[in-house]
Parts: structure tokens; C-alpha cells; sequence
């Protein structure tokens, strides 16, 4: 048995990255697993993977999962989403924030002044407000039930320069929608927590490695780390006690004493991002 057994989560985008391996630890734990992205099937986006090959390798592992195309963008079809999952399960126990987008021009280099104005609604959007939305539907939800779990997958970006202006602030507010969320959910049982994982092996990264002399892409915690990150906080009973809060995925390998699925601890949420990325190494 799981120690997640009988608990249903969300976890938007899905299709690839942190999402994909937040969904396939969540599946491994016992929980029945709605998955969300754009990229319904493989060959349809310039990097491999969708919700359909998250799901498929979650039902290959043993686990159950129901991929849901859904743009973070359009309010109609979060809403939609989280009422199939009401209707067809009767609960909802974990949302994990992820949806995010990320423009070509993020590792640029350029100041944010000759970036496009677009590059905002892109991170702030499908990021900071793509995760409000989410969470006032879950917390609809969860509040009714008074418990679950709302993990905003966010990064140190929050607490230092990284990268770009927008995505800075789009962190930083996220954090924000994190700890003030949780001080208006607290008294109905529902925890908050921002995550912050270190440099992650996502097929984006892994798709720049020799481009990024800056940052050791092999050193690079898996997808999956920070989802084990979050099934050690749904599991946890005295979770209550980190809402509000951002952890960093290393600490919580600490306190509850997992590792990665190579069996190392990672070093850690990411410092001194180089502060370009050579053009032939984008994605």
C-alpha cells in the first residue's frame, strides 16, 4: 500500500519537467493523479513529451492517472477541470501548482527593457496567475473536506536575481500567493507551501548540457525529486506546521529523509545563474 492511497491530486503541467515527475511520484505513492498541459501527444511541441506519455507511464508503473488538455490561460477550462475531478472522484487532497511558461528570450541575456513586454503575461500568467486560479477552485474544495495540500512550485529566483525581472517578480509573487493563502486557509485545515528546487534535469536542461558551462547539468536533481518532496509533505500529518512557508526540496530531503532516484541528495536551490545562455544551446 501507498502512503498515499485513496488521496486524489492535480498537478498542472504535467507534460514534462517537475510536473511530469511530481505526477509520477504522486501515482507511485497511491494517489489517483489528474494531469494538465497543452502537449496532448509526443512529437507535437519542439521538446519530447505530454500529458498522454505522463499518463501512459504512470498506468505502466501501476498507477492511475487521467491526462486533461487544459490551457492555464483560459479560467473556463481550470474550472471545468477541477469540477470533472469533483464530479468523477468526490475530492480533491493535492493541487501542485507547476504550469509555467517560459519564453525563449528567459536566458537571453538581454535587461528586461529590450525584451518583449509579452515576456510578463507570459511568466505571469501561466505562473503566478495560472497557480491563483487553480488554488481558489482547490481551495473551494479542500476547505469543504478541511484538508489538503497546495504545493506552488517556485524557485530562489523569489529571493534573488535570476535570469529576468519578470520572472523574478512572477516567483517572488508566487511565494507571496503562498504564505497569504495559507494564513486565510490555516483555520480550515488546508496547508500552503512554496517549493524551491535546485538546477533540475528537465528535457529543456538536458537539452542545453555543453551550453551551460556555468552549471553542472549532470549534477542535476531529477523531475522526480521534487515530487517526492511533495508526496513526503501530503503524507505528512503535522504539515500545518510548514504552511505559508517556501522549503527548499533539499531541506525536506533532510527532514524526511529522502533522496533522489539515484540515490544522491542534491545540492540544493540554484545561486549565481550565469547570466546568459550561448544561442546555439537554447531551447
Amino acid at each position: 500500500m501507498g502512503s498515499l492511497d485513496g488521496r486524489v491530486a492535480i498537478v498542472t503541467g504535467a507534460s514534462r519537467g517537475i510536473g511530469r515527475g511530481c505526477a509520477l511520484e504522486l501515482a507511485a505513492a497511491g494517489a489517483t493523479v489528474y494531469l494538465t498541459g497543452r502537449t496532448v501527444t509526443d512529437g507535437s511541441a519542439p521538446l519530447p513529451g505530454s500529458i498522454a506519455a505522463t499518463a501512459a507511464e504512470i498506468a505502466a508503473e501501476g498507477g492511475r492517472a487521467v491526462a486533461v488538455a487544459c490551457d492555464h490561460r483560459e479560467d473556463a477550462q481550470v474550472e471545468a477541470l477541477f469540477g470533472r475531478v469533483l464530479g468523477e472522484q468526490g475530492r480533491l487532497d493535492v493541487l501542485v501548482n507547476n504550469a509555467f511558461l517560459i519564453p525563449k528570450e528567459l536566458t537571453s541575456g538581454r535587461p528586461f527593457w529590450e525584451n518583449p513586454i509579452s515576456n510578463w503575461d507570459d511568466m505571469v500568467d501561466v505562473g503566478t496567475r495560472s497557480a491563483y486560479v487553480a488554488s481558489v477552485f482547490a481551495a473551494r474544495a479542500m476547505t469543504a473536506r478541511r484538508s489538503g495540500l497546495i504545493a506552488n512550485v517556485s524557485s530562489s529566483g523569489a529571493a534573488e536575481y535570476a535570469w529576468h525581472v519578470a520572472y523574478g517578480v512572477g516567483k517572488a509573487a508566487l511565494d507571496r500567493l503562498s504564505a497569504d493563502s495559507a494564513h486565510e486557509l490555516r483555520a480550515h485545515g488546508v496547508a500552503v507551501v512554496s517549493l524551491w528546487p535546485g538546477l533540475v534535469r528537465t528535457e529543456r536542461v538536458a537539452s542545453m548540457r555543453g551550453a551551460l558551462p556555468a552549471l553542472d547539468v549532470d549534477a542535476a536533481e531529477s523531475p522526480r525529486f521534487t515530487g517526492r518532496a511533495v508526496v513526503a509533505l501530503a503524507g505528512d500529518p503535522e504539515v500545518m506546521h510548514r504552511s505559508g512557508s517556501a522549503w527548499s526540496c533539499h531541506d525536506l530531503a533532510l527532514d524526511y529523509g529522502f533522496r533522489d532516484v539515484d540515490g544522491r541528495l542534491p545540492k540544493g536551490p540554484l545561486h549565481g545563474r550565469p547570466r546568459r545562455i550561448p544561442a546555439a544551446g537554447r531551447a
